[in-house]
């Protein structure tokens, strides 16, 4: 324990925490976890608390804690050559076995992949390449980005902007002038309780509409999205959305960017997101599946058709203006390398389809009738339960009230880690994909505990 003490200190006073209330963490007033050691789908803090981990760190520990054989190949990695950079045609085994290994699973239209840090580095790249894009084409005045309120593409400055998530913008003078954003595809959360999943997909599609005619779609130069929305609370789209949706951003000529920075490498049960909803997207953001979290990689991967203009722009102007020091660091390449393998190996994302819709069967059957219980719903490895004051008229609780935060918290005192999700009472589940059906029987069992602790 003086350990422990030792170092609940020193974070207080010299760890800035992300996402975190800075001055109650720095006065001692809020709770800190240090973990310790990880296996399989649990992890152990110092003082000897083992839980369930619901959420796979932040939806990132897709193969599970502990695999040794991607501890090895980071180990040989590093034995072998720690660094060197990718600049100017250099490249590492790693790193070029990744990008073929990462373009062999994409959809067929892909074409390169560019390797980053975070899912927030990978989105700003994408800006900058839809950027470059539209002036090569000689057509500088399309550069405006639409996203969707509560989508989640990063926290970075165009990043943060991308994010239609208030936290995200409060006090940072975000969003900046080029993002524009559009109707989040949330069917639950509709304003008209009588519109049908077919009619409010129509009227996404009238928003987005109408946000083309007033801005021009000659200004605009691309519209992101995440298959599934993610932080903003765990959302599948209506029906027929993306089909829809991509309809008319041909019709525009805008370029589609998929975010699939939670779905890419198997969430959903499929190996991206972009395939399970048929979407045909210019860019794909890729992240925390890649190395599963066990080293920082991102990516951004290309099309056929931008690569054509960027390859044209390069010719005309030189070499193009763009790169990080890490970029495809061999490390976090062998890393990526070692866990696609193991996604392969131990049919990992047929298997998270499977117990996926085990897990969010078993929710609903357990909780689908609560009165407090608005909605349960999900898709492959991924379920979210959503609570409101009155479930019949569909009214939510007051923000004041943190019904989300004091769910999550009586979640872990039953041994199971939830996310409480932002902007609503969103209680969120991201297992690993190792997660057996045992193991989901144990989160929905602590889950209904905790929702009977707090709202009977």
């Amino acid at each position: 324990m003086l350990t422990n003490d030792q170092l609940d200190k020193w974070d207080r006073e010299n760890f800035f925490h992300p996402s975190t209330h800075l001055a109650q963490h720095a006065r001692g007033e809020s709770p800190s976890r240090i973990v310790q050691t990880a296996s399989g789908v649990y992890i152990e803090d110092r003082d000897g608390n083992r839980l369930l981990d619901g959420f796979a760190g932040l939806y990132c520990v897709n193969v599970g804690y502990g695999r040794q054989d991607i501890a090895d190949a980071i180990a040989d990695q590093a034995r072998e050559l720690a660094y060197y950079h990718a600049y100017v045609g250099h490249g590492t085994e790693a790193s070029i076995t990744l990008s073929k290994m990462v373009l062999d699973r994409a959809p067929d239209h892909m074409s390169k992949v560019y390797f980053g840090l975070s899912g927030s580095d990978a989105n700003e790249t994408n800006v900058k390449l839809i950027w470059y894009y539209n002036n090569i084409l000689g057509r500088p005045e399309k550069k405006k980005i639409i996203s969707r309120w509560r989508g989640y593409h990063g926290s970075g400055l165009m990043t943060g902007s991308l994010t239609g998530l208030g936290l995200f913008h409060q006090k940072f003078d975000l969003p900046l002038a080029q993002v524009i954003h559009t109707e989040a595809p949330y069917y639950f959360r509709r304003d008209d309780l009588d519109m049908s999943e077919e009619q409010f997909v129509a009227h996404c599609v009238a928003e987005l509409e109408a946000l083309i005619e007033r801005e021009g779609a000659d200004t605009i130069a691309a519209f992101i999205g995440e298959p599934v929305l993610g932080t903003g609370g765990i959302v599948p789209p209506p029906t027929g959305y993306w089909d829809a949706i991509q309809a008319v951003l041909a019709k525009h000529d805008i370029l589609l960017v998929a975010d699939e920075v939670v779905t890419g490498f198997g969430r959903l049960g499929s190996m991206f997101g972009s395939t399970h909803y048929g979407m045909k997207p210019d860019l794909i953001t890729i992240a925390k599946g890649l190395t599963s979290a066990y080293a920082p990689l991102s990516g951004s991967i290309v099309s056929d058709k931008m690569w054509k203009v960027l390859e044209q722009g390069t010719d005309e102007n030189g070499p193009i203006g763009h790169g990080w020091t890490y970029s495809a660091h061999p490390i976090g390449a062998a890393a990526g390398v070692a866990n696609l393998k193991l996604l392969d190996e131990l049919s990992l994302v047929s298997h998270a389809g499977s117990v996926g819709a085990y897990l969010n069967a078993a929710m609903k059957d357990a909780l689908g009738d609560h009165a407090h219980v608005g909605d349960i719903r999900g898709e492959g490895m991924l379920c979210a339960v959503e609570f409101v004051a009155d479930k019949d008229k569909r009214t939510f609780y007051d923000a004041g009230d943190k019904i989300g935060p004091q769910i999550a918290g009586a979640l872990a005192t039953h041994g199971v880690i939830g996310r409480a999700m932002p902007q609503g009472d969103i209680l969120g589940f991201a297992p690993p994909f190792c997660l057996t059906e045992g193991e989901a029987d144990i989160i929905v069992d602590a889950t209904t505990k905790a929702v009977k602790s707090v709202l009977g």
